[in-house]
Parts: structure tokens; C-alpha cells; sequence
């Protein structure tokens, strides 16, 4: 990444740290994806319960293999063998004490966009889960709430579902047509601007490109 770019994002990350603050959330920065780690399994003491939802992010750096590997008790949705087995691990995970996800979009005032599909990641991040970890890249940083929601909407959601293989417009199209296809995954958007419990929602931002 250019200097100039870095210096740009610090600036940036600045700003939302500032704004995540005055939200009752908190807010750390993350030169690389090693860090981010690293800065994560601080906040996650070992022998705590831990649960996710869909999430690039906290794969790619490693946050993931690194919780089912080490000392934690695991809520692993991935390794369920049937949509049953899968709904008890994503109702237990209501209780754990860390959930582990990401953003699809976070303004420069520390406001966070999620959109979901079946709503287990946007309900846990709402409630359930004593504290809530989120990695977020730098490239989900935007100026507004509405291009926060353009952004969940027409560059997340569309490629979520080219992921998935499902049957929508955005899919064939790369943008969103507002549809009410069975397959899509637009369901629930939910605005995260503020946190009623004090600090348990804390958010590592990352001068990578994380996720979509």
C-alpha cells in the first residue's frame, strides 16, 4: 500500500475511533492482518466461549482457525452436518461470551451497516453474546449511513450471493434491484449507532482490504 494512502487512512481511522467512542463502542487500529490478530486474541481471553456468523474477515486473518485451535470453547456452526444441528449452534452462540464478525460498511463517525440474509449475524450483534469483536478492512469505510447502505446493498450483497451461488438479479447483474427473490439476502439491514451496554462492541480496523 502507497505512503500516501496509509497516511490517509490513519486519518480516517482517526476520525472513526472518535466517532465509534462516542457511541459507547471501542475502536483499535491494525497496520496488517498479523496485527489485527494478535490485537483480537488480546480482547478474547483464553477458556471464553466464542461464536460467529458469516464473515470473510475474520477468516482471512486468521481469527478463525486461530479460536477453534486454541484454548476456547467453540460454537462452530461450519462443521454442523444438518440445518437442525446448525440452529441449536447458532441459538448457543445467543449466550457466548465473544461473537466474532465483521461490517459490511462503517462510516467516518464510527456507524455500522450490516445485511443479512437469515439474521443470526445481525440479531448477535444486536444482542445475545456478552461482547461482540469486529474486523473491518479499511476499503468498508464510507462517508454516510446512505453510503453505508449503498455499499452493503450493491457491492457486499452482490457478491455474497454470486458466492453462494444463488438465484437473484443482483447476482446476474452485479448491483442491487431491490427484489423479493427467495434466494435473496437482503432481508434485514440494521443500523449499529450506538451500543447500550458500554464498550461491548469492539471494533479493529484494519489498513487492509478485508471481506466485500
Amino acid at each position: 500500500m502507497d505512503i500516501n494512502r496509509v497516511k490517509r487512512n490513519e486519518l480516517l481511522v482517526a476520525r472513526i475511533i472518535k466517532g465509534l467512542e462516542s457511541r459507547n463502542m471501542e475502536g483499535y487500529y491494525a497496520q496488517t492482518k498479523e496485527e489485527a490478530l494478535a490485537k483480537a486474541l488480546e480482547l478474547i481471553p483464553e477458556g471464553s466461549s466464542v461464536g460467529w456468523g458469516g464473515s470473510m474477515s475474520i477468516k482471512e486473518i486468521g481469527l478463525k482457525d486461530a479460536v477453534c485451535t486454541g484454548n476456547y470453547k467453540v460454537f462452530n456452526r461450519d462443521v454442523c452436518k444438518t440445518p437442525e444441528e446448525k440452529r441449536q449452534v447458532e441459538l448457543a452462540t445467543y449466550d457466548c461470551d465473544f461473537f466474532i464478525t465483521s461490517a459490511n460498511a462503517i462510516t467516518e463517525d464510527g456507524v455500522m451497516v450490516n445485511i443479512d440474509g437469515n439474521a443470526n449475524r445481525v440479531s448477535a450483534i444486536a444482542y445475545g453474546p456478552r461482547s461482540v469483536v469486529m474486523i473491518v478492512g479499511m476499503n468498508k469505510a464510507v462517508k454516510s449511513v446512505e453510503d453505508a447502505v449503498s455499499r452493503a446493498r450493491n457491492e457486499a450483497a452482490p457478491i455474497n450471493a454470486e458466492r453462494f451461488d444463488l438465484d437473484t438479479p443482483c447476482c446476474k447483474n452485479g448491483m442491487c434491484f431491490d427484489c423479493k427473490s427467495p434466494d435473496t439476502i437482503c432481508c434485514q439491514i440494521m443500523i449499529t449507532r450506538f451500543s447500550k451496554v458500554p464498550k461491548r462492541i469492539k471494533v479493529i480496523l484494519v489498513n487492509e482490504e478485508l471481506g466485500f
